[in-house]
């Protein structure tokens, strides 16, 4: 402390309050916040009212698709009314984040039904809180011949894994299958931990 200085200035209440938003958003600490809240500051108005206008549009518009209940801005998702899609696979994820992570290799061609998170009792989240029902309820309507489980290899994730291929193990005519998870492309073994090299054992394959 400077000899004749004793008092601390804080930030002014609109950015601390600015701060303390940004901070509140998942994976942005404190310093995040603030270096967001100072690049916030100092754009033109006109740029700020782009940005809450995004904002407002999307907080209004977005809905949950009536059949897969994957974000979207209308009834149903670009990929439910696609009906070039492969009607006969349907892929289980735990939200729309995955979706689009999985759209992005441009690889699969079937269906989605997202789930809404995983089975957590720690959280509170049993298998009543996630679209369950509703995706029973598609196998019975709809023409699917497998379900692939692509829930993340988090302990929740694997338990909601099992718990589904339990619950769809008595639907006839129905293939369940689990994406497979182990080492990926230019990684070493040294540096995978214990339950990947497992994994990539377990998911073992021939080689053609």
């Amino acid at each position: 402390m400077f000899p004749g200085y004793s008092k601390v200035y804080s930030f002014p209440t609109p950015l601390a309050n600015l701060i303390e938003q940004l901070g509140s958003l998942p994976g942005i600490g404190p310093k995040s916040a603030q270096r967001l809240a100072f690049h916030l500051v100092a754009e033109s108005q006109e740029r700020i009212e782009q940005f809450v206008e995004a904002l407002v549009q999307a907080k209004e518009k977005l809905q949950t698709c009536c059949e897969c209940f994957a974000l979207c801005d209308g009834e149903r998702c670009e990929v439910c009314a696609d009906g070039e899609r492969d009607q006969e696979t349907l892929c289980v994820v735990q939200d729309t984040r995955d979706v689009f992570a999985l759209e992005r290799m441009n690889a699969y061609r079937g269906l989605y039904h997202v789930l809404g998170g995983v089975i957590s009792p720690l959280d509170g989240v049993g298998p009543d809180q996630l679209h369950l029902r509703p995706l029973l309820e598609r196998l019975k309507r709809a023409t699917i011949r497998e379900v692939i489980l692509a829930t993340s290899t988090t302990m929740e994730g694997e338990a909601t894994a099992h718990y589904l291929a339990k619950l769809l193990r008595g639907v006839e005519e129905l293939r369940v299958t689990r994406i497979a998870h182990g080492i990926p492309i230019g990684g070493d073994l040294e540096y995978a931990d214990d339950l990947t090299l497992a994994r990539a054992l377990e998911y073992r394959h021939e080689m053609a």
